[in-house]
C-alpha cells in the first residue's frame, strides 16, 4: 500500500514537472523564425553563399535596409567598433507567434576577414562596454570565429548594435596580411515569414488553395479562421492561423493563389558591406617621416630665403 502511494507521488512529481519544462519552453524559448543565429548555425555551414546572398533572406523575405560602420584603417592587434545600424519605426508591432501585437526583435550576423574575431571582455574599453550594453555574441562555430551573430534583442533597446572587433597581428599569425578587406553583414528586424522546414508562419500573406466560393468562414476558439471554398461541388478547406486579418467574405468568388489575408508582416531583412584596411605600423611611420621632412625642408628654404635676402639688402647698403 505504501509503495503505491510513493509510485503515485513520484509519478505526479514526473508529470507536473514535465508539463512545467513544456509551458517555461513554449512561453519563453523564442520561434526558430525569430531566432535567426540558431537557425542559420545549425542549418548552414557558411551564412554566406557563393552568390554573395546572406540566408537570412531565406525566411525574412521583405528587403529593408542596413547600415554598417567601421573604421577606415585599424592597426594590428587593435580593439574598433563596427556598428549595424538595423532602423525601422519603433512605434509599430508585429504578429507575435500567438497572434497578438507585440515589439519587434532584431538580429544580425557579422562576417569579418578571416583572423579578425570577437574582442576579449578585458581588452574592451570601458566606453565601448557602455555601448554594448548587455549584448552577447557569440562565434558562428569553433571553425569560423571571425563571423559573429546576435539576436534576436529588442528592436527599441538595440537598433544600433555595436560590435567589439579585434583585429590580428601579422607579426603573430602567418595567415594575415597587411590589405584592405571586405566586411559583410545581414540584418532582419520582426519575425520572418517562412520556418526552416518551409512552412508558412503567421506573419505573411495566406492564399487561396483554389479557386471557387467561399462557402462558410469558420472563427476558430484560439484564434484563426477555416476557410471552406466549393470547388466543383467539392469542399476545400484553407487554415489561417491566428495573426493575418482577413480580406474576404462569405460568397465571393477566389481564384487559386488569391490573397485571402493582408500582409501584417512590418519587418524584413538588408545586408551591406565595407571595407576596412589593416595598416602596417611601419606605413604610418615612414608617412610622418615624411611629412616631417617636407617640413623641415619648406622650413629650411623659407630661413635659406630670409638669410639670402639679408646678404643682398647688405650689399645693396655697402
Amino acid at each position: 500500500m505504501q509503495n503505491r502511494k510513493l509510485n503515485n507521488l513520484i509519478l505526479k512529481w514526473v508529470t507536473r514537472s514535465v508539463f512545467v519544462i513544456i509551458f517555461i519552453n513554449i512561453t519563453i524559448w523564442p520561434s526558430i523564425s525569430e531566432a535567426y543565429p540558431i537557425y542559420a548555425q545549425q542549418g548552414y555551414e557558411n551564412p554566406r553563399e557563393a552568390t554573395g546572398r546572406i540566408v537570412c533572406a531565406n525566411c525574412h523575405l521583405a528587403k529593408k535596409s542596413v547600415d554598417i560602420e567601421v573604421p577606415q584603417s585599424v592597426l594590428p592587434n587593435t580593439v574598433f567598433e563596427a556598428v549595424v545600424k538595423i532602423p525601422y519605426d519603433l512605434q509599430v508591432k508585429q504578429v507575435l507567434a500567438n497572434g497578438k501585437k507585440g515589439a519587434l526583435n532584431v538580429g544580425a550576423v557579422l562576417i569579418l576577414p578571416e583572423g579578425f574575431e570577437l574582442a576579449p571582455s578585458d581588452r574592451i574599453p570601458p566606453e565601448m562596454k557602455e555601448k554594448i550594453g548587455s549584448l552577447f555574441f557569440q562565434p558562428y562555430n569553433n571553425d569560423k570565429k571571425n563571423i559573429l551573430v546576435i539576436g534576436p534583442v529588442p528592436g527599441k533597446k538595440y537598433s544600433e548594435i555595436v560590435f567589439p572587433i579585434l583585429s590580428p597581428d601579422p607579426v603573430t599569425d602567418k595567415e594575415a596580411h597587411y590589405l584592405k578587406y571586405p566586411i559583410y553583414v545581414g540584418g532582419n528586424r520582426g519575425r520572418g515569414q517562412i520556418y526552416p522546414d518551409g512552412n508558412k508562419s503567421n506573419n505573411t500573406v495566406y492564399n487561396a488553395s483554389a479557386t471557387g466560393k467561399i462557402n462558410k468562414i469558420l472563427r476558430k476558439e484560439k484564434g484563426g479562421y477555416e476557410i471552406t471554398i466549393i470547388n466543383d461541388g467539392r469542399e476545400i478547406i484553407d487554415t489561417i492561423p491566428p495573426g493575418p486579418e482577413l480580406i474576404i467574405a462569405e460568397g465571393e468568388s477566389v481564384k487559386t493563389d488569391q490573397p485571402l489575408t493582408n500582409n501584417p508582416n512590418v519587418g524584413g531583412f538588408g545586408q551591406g558591406d565595407a571595407e576596412i584596411v589593416l595598416q602596417d605600423p611601419l606605413r604610418i611611420q615612414g608617412l610622418l617621416l615624411f611629412f616631417g621632412s617636407v617640413v623641415l625642408a619648406q622650413i629650411f628654404l623659407v630661413l635659406k630665403k630670409k638669410q639670402f635676402e639679408k646678404v643682398q639688402l647688405a650689399e645693396m647698403n655697402f
